[in-house]
């Protein structure tokens, strides 16, 4: 490409990500202010308003997405998103962009996640949240209680182990609080591996830092990992904890090629499993 189309090229993908992060917050008003309200008043019971927000949720990404990739601001491709659809899932995701619960949450229509105190507080955001049965971590005492009644509700649960968005080429750090769900819940995990090349919208990046070539997702979804192969009968939890989270670490740094230290699978506690909202 040609210096001057690549100039070109590089100031069309800033204006198409301000314009969707634009779109993002102005409909997250709009919707949160009229439309989720509405449902919220249409509803007979509390399950039901959380099954009509989460849906609505499901739908708006799925709009975001597809006019992100629209506008030039990003490409994905998706594989294996067919195993999302089962009820009831125990979902572990790796972490490297701001975007990563869109992909994941626009391939499944009813899924419950674990949000940023603050963002509850958000006078647009703290209402629509609690209708759809988010959990936020400002409770570390009720938190996993409360991620196992979504489980137990039959509606799958996304968790981020790594806590925050990682760092480019840097070995990944896990908690251990996914752990701790899915051995409390007695349930398998499915992992999804989300890469991102060249890197974008990562803790330390402003959406309008784009990198020099429009960015392209590749988000996979792996066969389940089954509890009852890292689990030992009899032996203490939180010795099971440190091998499921030493499992899903080594899992994680072989797919996207990284180091995974063994000092890594003691970072975590079960306090602060995830962020899955704005990390």
């Amino acid at each position: 490409m040609s210096g001057w189309r690549q100039r070109l090229d590089y100031a069309s993908r800033i204006a198409s990500t301000g314009l969707c992060f634009a779109t993002f917050g102005l409909a997250c008003v709009v919707v949160s202010v009229v439309w989720y309200p509405l449902l919220r008043l249409s509803s007979p019971d509390e399950a039901t308003t959380r099954r009509r927000v989460r849906h609505c949720t499901h739908v708006f990404y799925r709009f975001i997405l597809g006019m992100a990739r629209r506008l030039g601001m990003l490409s994905f491709e998706l594989h294996g998103v067919e195993r999302l659809a089962a009820p009831g899932q125990l979902v572990v995701a790796n972490h490297p962009s701001l975007i990563d619960v869109l992909f994941i949450g626009a391939q499944m229509p009813q899924v419950g996640c674990i949000v940023k105190e603050s963002l509850q507080r958000n006078p647009f955001l703290g209402a629509p949240m609690r209708w759809a049965g988010y959990i936020p971590n400002s409770t570390p005492e009720h938190l996993i209680e409360n991620c196992l009644a979504t489980l137990r509700a039959g509606d799958s649960l996304l968790v981020f182990p790594e806590g925050t968005r990682s760092v480019p080429g840097q070995p990944l750090k896990m908690k251990r609080g996914p752990a701790h769900i899915a051995l409390a819940a007695g349930c398998d995990l499915l992992p999804v591996t989300i890469v991102c090349h060249p890197s974008a919208l990562t803790k330390s990046d402003v959406w309008y830092r784009v990198p020099a070539h429009r960015p392209h997702w590749c988000v996979s979804v792996g066969e389940p990992i089954r509890l009852a192969d890292l689990v030992v009968p009899g032996e203490p939890r939180s010795v099971s904890a440190r091998r499921v989270t030493a499992h899903l670490l080594d899992y994680f740094s072989a797919r996207l090629g990284l180091p995974a230290p063994p000092s890594a699978t003691s970072a975590g506690t079960a306090s602060a499993p995830v962020d899955s909202a704005a990390a």
